[in-house]
């Protein structure tokens, strides 16, 4: 019961790694408001301690809403997890820039967004964590991926701007960097892709989303008290 009582947002819960984080952190005590763009998707796991919140985090208005609805029935906010995100590839002949904007209106442009109204509560109650997903592409990069390697750098250098400001206020900021997890969002890749990927795995196996929800548990909990600023890569030894 790591984070018994604490109060949490979670976005793009609706499968992979956010339902496994949102999930994770119920289980160890917390209140969990669970969002995800997709109506209904949630549904399920809704009960008193999981509670799902269904909007586009590219909509400031509905984020907004979202967290102020959660401080006026909860009183505080202790955890902000940025996990929504998509993923494109291309080869850098082939990019489409309408495509890599709406890359970064939802893997930067919403986390930085959410950061801000979240930071607005939680430097009030002088506590909180944030935790942004990036990526192991994010810092080493890989061919085919311009854009969405270049949005996962950019998470990375907000967490650690972020987590500079904040760290007066007792707010820690942090960021996960996951390798290859076996998601929906991977198997938009090709199957030979993944293949060719699995070789470059220490470890010779994808990772789980339960790997990465650890991760965040201990992010969001007590032990990481003292680590802020900190892009922790989940990739099982992953060499790109």
């Amino acid at each position: 019961m790591l984070l018994k009582g604490k109060i949490a947002l979670v976005t793009g819960s609706g499968h992979g790694i956010g339902r496994a984080t949102a999930m994770m952190f119920a289980q160890n005590g917390a209140v969990v408001y669970a969002n995800d763009i997709d109506q209904g998707s949630l549904d399920d796991l809704a009960g008193d301690t999981f509670i799902p919140l269904y909007f586009d985090v590219a909509d400031t208005q509905a984020s907004k809403a979202a967290i102020m609805r959660i401080k006026k029935e909860q009183g505080c906010l202790d955890c902000l997890v940025n996990n929504a995100g998509i993923m494109q590839t291309a080869l850098i002949g082939m990019a489409d820039l309408s495509a890599a904007r709406r890359m970064f209106d939802i893997n930067v442009f919403a986390v930085m967004d959410l950061l801000q109204i979240a930071a607005r509560i939680m430097m009030k109650q002088k506590s909180g964590s944030i935790i942004n997903f990036a990526s192991v592409v994010g810092v080493s990069g890989h061919a085919g991926q311009l854009a969405y390697s270049a949005s996962k750098g950019a998470v990375i250098a907000l967490t650690k701007s972020a987590a500079k400001e904040l760290a007066p206020h007792n707010i820690r900021v942090n960021a996960v960097a996951p390798g290859m997890v076996d998601t929906d969002l991977l198997h938009t890749l090709s199957d030979e892709s993944i293949k060719e990927s699995v070789t470059l795995i220490g470890m010779n196996r994808l990772g789980k989303p339960d790997d990465i929800a650890k991760t965040c548990l201990f992010l969001a909990s007590e032990l990481s008290d003292y680590v802020t600023g900190q892009i922790i890569g989940v990739d099982g030894s992953t060499v790109m």
